[in-house]
């Protein structure tokens, strides 16, 4: 599901403390987008369908504060902490940098150009829809679709001024 703020192999472990092994999305975004940059891509791949999964068993899809730090049982969704904020600003930001990290898209402002390094989707995610991706007053609207072996980039729109490049 998450990666705990402290293992659960430590003396001070508590699944239910607030800082002693609880799962944080922003954290586990913060984390993501480190394994993105070293190339952990299943790490990636994990912590972004772990957080997909939390949405799915929260009102509105909406991403908590924080959740228990218990293991999960199969079949069952995972155990909310009981005071959590929901929605809570960072937990909302997190998504948009798991998808960052996944897509592995970075911005290079002197050359004007969207990069999209390794991109990989997820199996529960075959295909996803980018509008409006901005760089300064530039703008551009990108698909990613997963294929048997790769991730295929198609711009729909873009403006002249920007390069979308695709590194493989």
């Amino acid at each position: 599901m998450g990666i705990r703020t402290i293992p659960p192999n430590e003396i001070r472990y508590n699944p239910m403390a607030y800082h002693n092994g609880s799962i944080w999305p922003h954290d586990n975004a913060l984390i993501a987008m480190g394994m993105s940059r070293y190339g952990l891509t299943q790490g990636v791949e994990w912590l972004l369908g772990g957080l997909f999964d939390l949405s799915i068993h929260v009102d509105l899809h909406r991403l908590p504060e924080l959740i228990c730090g218990f293991p999960r049982k199969p079949g069952e969704g995972p155990l909310l902490y009981p005071v959590a904020c929901a929605l809570q600003a960072w937990a909302a930001g997190a998504v948009f940098l798991l998808l960052q990290a996944c897509l592995n898209i970075s911005f290079h402002g002197a050359e004007r150009e969207i990069r999209s390094t390794y991109p990989l989707l997820p199996k529960f995610l075959p295909a996803i829809q980018i509008n409006n991706l901005r760089m300064w007053n530039l703008s551009a609207d990108l698909e990613f679709t997963r294929t048997a072996s790769d991730v295929m980039i198609n711009v729909t729109q873009k403006d002249e001024l920007l390069s979308i490049v695709t590194v493989r």
